[in-house]
């Protein structure tokens, strides 16, 4: 008998309708997404800018209301909790976000940072709160004095471990990491990644990670799902997804990864253009527009995500690509 999945995705689809604020088209965000993440999986959700990334980590969490769809976690469909349920849920999913001088508040301090969280969901004592706030700072490899300074007096490399630690006080089962390095320096961004792979492996987390950088996925991502336009394009083990890729907007991002190898370099499928507008997406396959591969017949409808011979999926109507 198969498990079921941990996490469940079904039909996503997220709409940025115009306010009084902001007039305009609508935005399709997100059309028809769906993936299931194994309890214990690093999930990879890679793609250009706009491609609807964080709008799906944003959306699994409900920081954001999605338009329709299901997401069900451990069993529970939670885009039909209420509010109070919703509150109880959130003990179990945390996220970690980009930018850590944005996402610390710098009128706070260490210690009211990490059990804020505590705090709202009434656990435990004060001298209990601080006590997983100081063992959640021990997992990052931060002192214990951190507890009682504030965020400027830190690095970005150590404000990023702040913001891991603060996901971790409640003791999540999953956790949403976006673009968790990318406002790094190179030098730290390798420290924070293999402390976020260790940390994974030794407290049995669940993960989406979100980037934009394919290095960085492939070494920490079982399972990699290729985003474009708000459309999922592939989905494949990682180590499958960087031998064969199957989709031709998969290959040119893999080839868009600096090498040494001129053979590699003279290699690369350069993508022309820039990515559509999510107010206005081509009709069809969204990548017909910038595909070298393109046909007369993908402009007529949207491609199913089915499974290739190789066994990834992937949402193209060309086999011979392959």
């Amino acid at each position: 008998m198969v498990d079921a999945p941990f996490l469940s995705v079904k039909n996503l689809t997220k709409y940025f309708a115009p306010t009084a604020f902001s007039r305009g088209p609508v935005v399709r965000a997100l059309e028809d997404i769906s993936f299931d993440v194994a309890r214990g999986q690093v999930v990879g959700l890679v793609g250009e800018s706009g491609s609807g990334k964080t709008t799906i980590g944003r959306s699994v969490l409900r920081l954001i209301e999605p338009t329709s769809g299901q997401i069900n976690y451990g069993g529970t469909d939670i885009t039909k909790l209420g509010a109070a349920q919703l509150r109880r849920q959130r003990r179990k999913m945390q996220y970690i976000f980009q930018d850590p001088f944005a996402s610390l508040s710098p009128r706070m301090t260490i210690g009211q940072i990490l059990t804020e969280g505590l705090d709202i969901q009434v656990i435990g004592k004060k001298s209990e709160r601080r006590a997983k706030a100081e063992k959640a700072l021990a997992a990052v490899d931060l002192p214990v004095d951190a507890y009682d300074r504030y965020a400027h007096e830190f690095s970005g490399g150590q404000r990023q471990r702040i913001g891991i630690a603060r996901a971790l006080t409640l003791e999540p089962e999953f956790i949403v990491a976006d673009e968790p390095v990318s406002a790094l320096d190179v030098s730290i961004q390798a420290q924070i990644i293999n402390l976020l792979r260790d940390l994974q492996l030794r407290l049995g987390l669940t993960m989406l990670f979100i980037s934009h950088d394919l290095a960085v996925v492939e070494y920490i991502c079982d399972t990699v799902i290729v985003l474009y336009l708000g459309r999922i394009m592939e989905v494949a083990p990682a180590a499958e997804l960087y031998a064969r890729p199957q989709h031709p907007y998969t290959r040119a991002l893999l080839s868009a990864i600096p090498s040494l190898d001129p053979l590699a370099r003279q290699g690369r499928q350069v993508l022309k253009g820039d990515i559509p507008s999510p107010a206005n997406p081509p009709s069809g396959c969204v990548f017909r527009t910038r595909c070298p591969f393109a046909l007369a017949a993908c402009a007529g409808a949207v491609p199913p995500l089915r499974a290739t011979a190789k066994g990834n999926l992937k949402a193209c109507i060309r086999d011979d690509i392959a």
